[in-house]
């Protein structure tokens, strides 16, 4: 019996007790961990497809350990440039065993429901006479989110993701590691190496936009 099933944004085959490496899962190492998203689920001859997923079944894991994996050189250069950029990268990986496969019957964890609105008694009327009230003061708006695709290296997808994780600001981006932004968008398919993304954020959230685009010019990527 094996199943197909997403995890972490991969899909991946797999069986029982089979050992699996996926994109870095947020989940401590020795707890078990349950995917839902299963595409398709084989038993001998019957074979059941999802539209896209099959609606209740379920891979059952075990988190073994946290890792990162081989080093992957990347290698950049530009004819006639003179311009030559030797990198290395480790993709942050967690181990997983498969436990079990349910082709039916998991059931999802159940929406909290919200409570209903109190409803308000209605208020006395004041009289016609008595002064009315000084109206509350709004509260101050928060910032907006800043464009995060200006730093070199950054796209839609990374950006959305980083504003997701609340790291929405220059400010935000420039006060994070580079360790951290990487655990972030962990899930965003490609290669990235985010060690001038703060650097960068902290010129912009300066203002220093001469400064940052002289700088930029020099990289590829994100990568000096």
């Amino acid at each position: 019996m094996y199943a197909i099933v997403e995890i972490a944004g991969h899909q991946f085959k797999v069986e029982k007790d089979q050992k699996v490496f996926v994109n870095r899962l947020q989940t401590e190492e020795g707890k078990k961990v349950a995917f839902d998203n299963v595409l398709l689920v084989a038993d001998g001859d019957k074979v059941t497809v999802g539209a896209p997923a099959i609606d209740g079944a379920q891979v059952g894991a075990k988190v073994v350990k946290h890792l990162k994996g081989d080093k992957v050189i990347v290698f950049k250069k530009k004819r006639r440039k003179g311009y030559r950029v030797k990198n290395g990268h480790r993709q942050a990986l967690t181990e997983i065993v498969i436990e079990s496969i349910a082709a039916s019957g998991a059931k999802k964890a159940a929406p909290a429901k919200k409570a209903a609105p109190k409803k308000e008694a209605p208020k006395a009327e004041a009289p016609k006479a008595q002064a009315k009230p000084a109206a509350p003061k709004k509260a101050a708006t928060k910032g907006k989110a800043d464009d995060l695709k200006k730093i070199e290296g950054i796209g839609p997808k990374i950006a959305s993701t980083l504003t997701e994780a609340g790291i929405a600001t220059f400010a935000d981006l420039a006060a994070s590691t580079p360790e951290k932004i990487s655990e972030v968008i962990a899930n965003v398919r490609g290669n990235h190496v985010t060690d001038t993304w703060p650097a960068q954020a902290k010129l912009a959230s300066e203002g220093k936009w001469d400064e940052l685009k002289k700088w930029q010019d020099e990289l590829d990527g994100g990568k000096a």
